[in-house]
């Protein structure tokens, strides 16, 4: 079992993956780690993230409250615990403002929509959440009615949040939308992009069912 100080580390790690990768600039994005029932690990509000320390990472309650560390929780705080609360099997949370999947919600386009298979099989498909200010109480409950359903999620105009089994599951799922989003857009340069067929969608989700369970 990872200790607390390790989980810390693995946060900072991803969250200089992400700031590697471009996918959050500066004090962008929030990292989270489920810490037992009812604790949380999450980055705090106004560091920049390619540059924060283990130190800095700041122990919350299910309500966002303060347990350990100095500083404020990030803004986005009650996303994450939403998420929790409402999957038990979730243990990490990241959300970044990823620049293709973003983009994607400005120019309207739609990635639940079967187009690659890869991400049928990963991700079942990745709805977009309405707008919502960013760090208010919308922003939770914008997500509310596909997080339970749903491993991504994209925010309009807000980037997209994703969820895992640990904090690395929660980052590479991040990379997968990023890199679909970018190979959507550029494929909607030439016109339409007609879905898989249903018959062939059922297939991928069968394997993803596989995938899940730890099969090949």
């Amino acid at each position: 079992m990872n200790t607390e100080w390790q989980l810390k580390e693995d946060i900072v790690r991803i969250c200089r993956m992400l700031h590697r990768k471009n996918y959050l600039a500066a004090t962008d994005g929030n990292v989270s780690v489920r810490l037992g029932d009812d604790r949380v690990l999450v980055t705090p509000s106004g560091v920049h993230k390619g540059l924060m320390e283990a130190y800095q990472i700041l122990i919350v309650d299910r309500q966002g409250r303060v347990l350990g560390g100095e500083g404020k929780p990030t803004s986005e705080v009650r996303m994450h615990l939403l998420a929790y609360e409402l999957r038990p099997d979730v243990q990490a949370v990241v959300h970044a403002h990823l620049p293709y999947a973003t983009a994607c919600t400005l120019a309207g386009i739609d990635l639940l929509e079967p187009i690659l298979p890869e991400v049928v099989i990963t991700l079942g498909g990745v709805p977009t959440a309405a707008y919502a200010t960013p760090g208010s109480d919308e922003v939770p409950e914008s997500i509310r009615a596909y997080i339970q359903e749903y491993d991504a999620v994209l925010l309009s105009r807000h980037g997209a949040m994703t969820v895992g089994t640990d904090v690395t599951d929660a980052y590479n799922k991040m990379e997968k939308l990023e890199h679909t989003a970018r190979v959507v857009l550029a494929a909607r340069l030439q016109g339409p992009l007609p879905p898989l067929p249903e018959a062939e969608v059922e297939k991928l989700r069968r394997l993803g069912e596989k995938y899940k369970d730890g099969g090949s």
